[in-house]
């Protein structure tokens, strides 16, 4: 789960991170009164949506009055920022960031992830702030700066030096970036984050560290005892499909193609959506109905799959460990009969109780394309897919 950039900010602040002064507003008035509350004579106007490169996409604005200010604030709020993290519909911009004006003498890299390869916390540094990282690591991987954290010693201090000296700080800039990382540690730590980033964390011309920009996602699978960040959720900046598959306990992810599929388990459904490409085809979701599907589940992702107007053909791939073949065939049936399913549907079955549910589809008399094994399965789908029309928008 993401956090909008003042969120992540109020947070940092709350773990003795230094970040500007800076208000939300939700219009343009807002902004303005915003401005005048935090003094000063520039102010920059930030857009609130969970995406990368808002400054390039013009969700960035400088002002240097409070008319400046009205005129950025009106000019986002309301509309949808495009960028390259986002889809071409963009994401709505339903609150800006008033933040008074920083003296910028140098931009620093900063985050906190995870290394899935060693399991453990990785602190990721760099001199090129305020830039691409993952530009950075392709063209300058020597400006990239790494330790990673020993779960039972935490954080070090010598590893913070390291990183300082690396960076390129004097002595008395050591010892406050050395402050901000433990409280970064913290922070990760305490709010089960999964990625903490600062881009850029800024020396300013005084030589002050001040994190000018705040990155935090939560790990949603520890929100049922973060309820402090799960409160901090905002709907409006998700895609509309994966919020109603999240009501459903359904897996689900947009993509761009025709061929929707509804498979069980995470591996099955990458392995199901490689095959649908290797053979030509172009996958429209990944939907995964998890090990425990029910037959009201899989009623449930056939009414969302279908929700998607690109959707030309059905894949549904399943194999019974836990969950029983037979019961995934009565939510097929069921669904082809009441959701009113107008595009083919192959289904490959196999597993428990494999046999019977491929009894039940043929005895239904529903116009239902059995696949014999997943290479099967692939190639009926494609061809289905491209014979059937488009749905209608």
């Amino acid at each position: 789960m993401n956090l909008h950039e003042y969120q992540a900010k109020k947070l940092l602040a709350s773990y003795g991170i230094p970040v500007p002064d800076g208000r939300v507003a939700a219009s343009a008035d807002e902004a303005v009164a915003a401005a005048r509350a935090l003094g000063g004579a520039v102010w920059v106007v930030k857009a609130q949506v969970h995406a990368g490169g808002r400054g390039k996409a013009g969700g960035v604005k400088v002002a240097r009055d409070v008319e400046q200010v009205r005129a950025a604030a009106s000019g986002m709020l309301g509309q949808r920022l495009v960028t390259k993290q986002t889809t071409a519909d963009g994401l709505p911009i339903e609150r800006v960031y008033v933040e008074a004006g920083s003296d910028i003498a140098r931009e620093l890299y900063l985050s906190l992830t995870l290394n899935r390869e060693r399991g453990r916390i990785a602190v990721v540094a760099s001199v090129a702030g305020g830039m691409d990282i993952e530009q950075v690591a392709q063209r300058s991987p020597e400006q990239i700066l790494s330790v990673t954290v020993h779960p039972a010693s935490g954080l070090d201090a010598f590893q913070c030096r390291q990183l300082g000296f690396g960076l390129g700080l004097a002595p008395r800039q050591i010892e406050q970036f050395q402050s901000i990382l433990m409280g970064l540690y913290r922070l990760y730590l305490a709010r089960d984050a999964s990625l903490i980033e600062i881009n850029p964390l800024i020396v300013t011309e005084a030589g002050a560290l001040l994190a000018l920009d705040a990155k935090i996602d939560i790990e949603a699978n520890a929100l049922f005892r973060q309820k402090e960040m799960a409160a901090l959720r905002d709907p409006g900046q998700e895609d509309p499909m994966e919020l109603r598959a999240s009501e459903h306990d359904l897996n689900y992810v947009s993509l761009d193609g025709d061929i929707a599929c509804m498979v069980n388990g995470a591996g099955l459904a990458m392995a199901t959506m490689d095959l649908i490409k290797l053979h030509g085809g172009r996958p429209a979701n990944f939907l995964d109905v998890g090990g425990g599907a029910t037959s009201d589940r899989v009623t449930a992702a056939f009414q969302l799959i279908l929700s998607n107007p690109q959707v030309r053909a059905i894949l549904v791939n399943i194999f019974g460990g836990i969950v029983r073949c037979d019961l995934i065939a009565d939510g097929i049936i069921n669904a082809v009969q009441n959701v009113g399913v107008a595009v083919p549907v192959v289904v490959r079955l196999e597993g428990t109780n494999a046999q019977a549910a491929r009894e039940r589809l043929a005895a239904s008399g529903l116009a239902i394309i059995a696949a014999l094994d997943l290479t099967d399965a692939a190639k009926k789908v494609i061809a289905a897919a491209r014979a059937a029309p488009r749905q209608a928008a």
